[in-house]
């Protein structure tokens, strides 16, 4: 009976709970955020003019190569000068003429006047010395102006660049008849520096822009002069730097958004008008941002959401709303707190609800960087 009893006692088992599962958990990194209106746009030219022919003629000469950068006031097509010259030398000699005239003309009424003080003519012909005068200095008058349209006309036959750009491949060619019955265009020239960015800004982001700048006491003004930061499709961040100068008065009621535009330096002529370019314009900063590394979040048919490890290290899942993804950190903009544990490593081990061990993480706020 002693060794039924022992026998006995030695096939019981009492049940031992596992240990909690370890998990790695840290608290949100803090550290100002700030907040942008993100877009996609396209790079449009500061200034793009067509060079046309305005006085007929035989194109004479192509002075530049077709893609060449030129300064402003460089001549790139000359037009048949040389009987536009003779046409200015023709109204020049006409004005002279004019002028002699006029200084005759002028003498004789003097005369004439002097005679009628002294009843030596008649007053018909001071009258007439008066006419004679005034349509001398009438006709003087017009050979002026005709000289005038004739130096234009012959500063015409020079089509220069009106500013420093790019010009583009020559539309005609030397010997071919030009500005026949209308202006004949040669070529196109584009300011490249500094360059346009245009994009559209939705509704509901005017609104909170809108809210925003009031709360910081903005003005219309203010709100131009925003920075706009912009990076090509190949290219990571946002290299490229300019401010906001326009913003439509109203917004497109087709696609409820606001035409916006931003211009940019562009010295090294790395943007060319026609891009598309990606966008982005800070809105506001936050001081104390909360992030939290991007691993940690889950998400599910409600959304996004961390697990969490409360003062009786109970897993908790939170629902949160993130925000943008600073290197391998996220900003967590509602539904954490400051102190709050958050699973960061072992999440298939923490189930809701389960108690766990904690082990404590410490990470280092990472510098932001430009997606």
């Amino acid at each position: 009976m002693v060794a039924m009893a022992v026998l006995s006692a030695c096939e019981q088992n009492t049940f031992v709970p596992p240990p909690p599962a370890k998990v790695e958990v840290m608290t949100p990194v803090q550290r100002p955020f700030t907040r942008y209106l993100e877009a996609t746009g396209n790079t449009a030219a500061f200034k793009n003019v067509d060079l046309v022919a305005r006085v007929q003629g035989f194109l004479q000469s192509i002075n530049y190569k077709d893609g060449a950068f030129v300064k402003e006031g460089t001549s790139l097509f000359t037009i048949e000068p040389d009987t536009y010259k003779l046409k200015l030398e023709q109204a020049q000699a006409a004005e002279t003429g004019a002028q002699a005239t006029v200084r005759q003309a002028e003498a004789d009424f003097k005369r004439q006047q002097e005679l009628v003080q002294r009843q030596a003519v008649s007053q018909a012909t001071l009258d007439t010395s008066t006419s004679n005068r005034d349509n001398a200095q009438a006709n003087l008058l017009q050979a002026q102006v005709n000289t005038k349209i004739a130096a234009v006309n012959y500063g015409y036959t020079n089509v220069a660049a009106p500013f420093d750009g790019v010009v583009s491949a020559h539309l005609v060619s030397i010997g071919e008849f030009v500005g026949a019955s209308s202006p004949t265009q040669l070529a196109t020239i584009v300011a490249l520096d500094p360059i346009y960015v245009n994009f559209n800004v939705n509704e509901q982001d005017v609104l909170r822009i809108r809210a925003e700048a009031r709360k910081r006491g903005m003005t219309a003004d203010d709100l131009r002069q925003l920075p706009v930061e912009v990076g090509l499709q190949t290219e990571t961040g946002f290299p490229h730097k300019g401010n906001l100068d326009y913003a439509a008065a109203t917004l497109n009621q087709s696609t409820g958004t606001l035409p916006v535009r931003g211009v940019l330096p562009n010295a090294d002529r790395a943007l060319l008008p026609g891009f598309f370019v990606r966008v982005r314009v800070p809105v506001d900063q936050v001081q104390n941002a909360l992030f939290v590394p991007d691993v940690a979040l889950g998400a599910d048919q409600a959304g996004r959401y961390l697990l969490v490890v409360n003062a009786d290290n109970i897993v908790e899942q939170r629902k949160v709303r993130v925000g943008p993804l600073e290197g391998e950190l996220r900003v967590i903009e509602e539904g954490l707190k400051a102190d709050d544990r958050v699973i960061t490593a072992g999440l298939l081990r923490a189930i809701p609800g389960q108690k766990v061990d904690p082990q404590i993480k410490k990470v280092e706020a990472q510098p932001a960087s430009a997606k």
